[in-house]
Order: C-alpha cells, then sequence, then structure tokens
C-alpha cells in the first residue's frame, strides 16, 4: 500500500491518500479548504491515473471535513462516518467562523455509515473500522493487519491523546478505547495520527504519559 500525506487547513489536519497496485484509491479526511490545496491533493491523484472509490472520516470535526464537498462534487463519491457524529455537520459555518476561517459552506451530507468492525475493501487492500469514542462520540480508526499500520485521527498522537473538551467528548471514554481497541494491537503497528507526525502503538504503551 503507498500511503501519501497532506497537511492541510490552519489547524495542521493531516490527510491521507492510501492506493495499492490497482491503482484504486480512497481519502482518509479530506481536510482541504483553501484552492491550492483543493488542487495539490486533485493534482496528485491525477498524475498517479488513481480511481478514488472512497471517501473515509476518522470523525467529524471541522478541520477533518473542510474538503467533502469538494471530493464529492470532483469525484461522484459522498463521505462515508460514522452516524454518532452526523450531529456535527449541523453548524461548520458558525464554527469555523468562530476560528476566524472564511468557511460558508453548508457540510457535506454523509453518504453512508461506518459501524463497528466492518471491513472496508478497495483494490486488493482491506481496512477494519474501529469504533473508539471519546474525542468525539463516532470516532473511528482505520486499520490494516497486512500492513502493520493504523488511522488513528484525533484518538492517539505521538506523546499524547485527543482533546475531550469539545462537544461531548469524554475524558474516561476516551482511555477506554485507546486501552481496549488500539493498545491490543501489536508494538510495531504504525499509527497515523490526524495532526502530527507519526508513531508505534509500543512506543505509545511505553512513552506516552497519559496512558
Amino acid at each position: 500500500m503507498t500511503i501519501k500525506t497532506f497537511t492541510f487547513n490552519p489547524f495542521r489536519e493531516n490527510t491521507y491518500i492510501l492506493h495499492d497496485e490497482t491503482n484504486q484509491a480512497i481519502i482518509i479526511d479530506a481536510g482541504c479548504l483553501n484552492d491550492d490545496e483543493k488542487r495539490a491533493l486533485k493534482m496528485y491523484i491525477d498524475e498517479n491515473k488513481l480511481t478514488l472509490t472512497r471517501l473515509l472520516n476518522t470523525h467529524l470535526h471541522l478541520d477533518h471535513q473542510f474538503g467533502n464537498k469538494f471530493i464529492s462534487q470532483t469525484y461522484g463519491i459522498k463521505p462515508e462516518a460514522c452516524e454518532e457524529d452526523e450531529f456535527l455537520l449541523q453548524n461548520v459555518g458558525i464554527q469555523a467562523r468562530l476560528f476566524g476561517l472564511a468557511f460558508n459552506e453548508t457540510a457535506q451530507e454523509i453518504g453512508s455509515y461506518i459501524t463497528d468492525n466492518q471491513e472496508i475493501k478497495f483494490g486488493n487492500t482491506s481496512l477494519k473500522a474501529l469504533h473508539v469514542p471519546g474525542h468525539s462520540p463516532g470516532s473511528m480508526a482505520f486499520y490494516s493487519e497486512k500492513d502493520n499500520i493504523l488511522f488513528a485521527g484525533d484518538v492517539l498522537f505521538r506523546g499524547s491523546i485527543g482533546r475531550t473538551d469539545l462537544e461531548n467528548g469524554d475524558y474516561a471514554t476516551l482511555i477506554r478505547s485507546i486501552q481496549n481497541r488500539l493498545l491490543p494491537l501489536p508494538d510495531s503497528t504504525v499509527v497515523y495520527c490526524g495532526h502530527g507526525p507519526a508513531t508505534t502503538i509500543g512506543d505509545e504503551r511505553v512513552n506516552n504519559p497519559y496512558l
């Protein structure tokens, strides 16, 4: 599997494009906000002759869904996310303006819901969806046992964890999600985070002060 990382928008959110030898591809968390970011994302897809088949959201905080409408309109696919985060679509414009961002679009509606333990396929690749609430009620992580990688959204970071002071966040729930769903994965599992650098499960098990 090839993983391309873009860091987008003022929140420095990580957007991932995954593709394999079939040239089928998916996006995890389309955070592209301005025209230059949208152009960079599209250029990568076009130059690598990728067929974009799915748009996944680890969760629906505004910085992770800025580009959903652009992707939907450009490639004819709708985002997939956990139903428990759907309420976050309602006030994206208001939230953006609170941060001083000129984002006046309505949020792109969800095309289908992702459920716990769902198998997500593209090309010859398969990911397993893990429900890991706490940062948001519908936070999902995506795990590939074959490739030994995890896309954790804003649940787990290098040396840190996701914030829980946003709407419907809960600290105890987040810690439980990490301990019960993520830490049992192999220590060598590479964790691609929603912000900042990658880490591994083993490093976080030993060095993360919150765990």
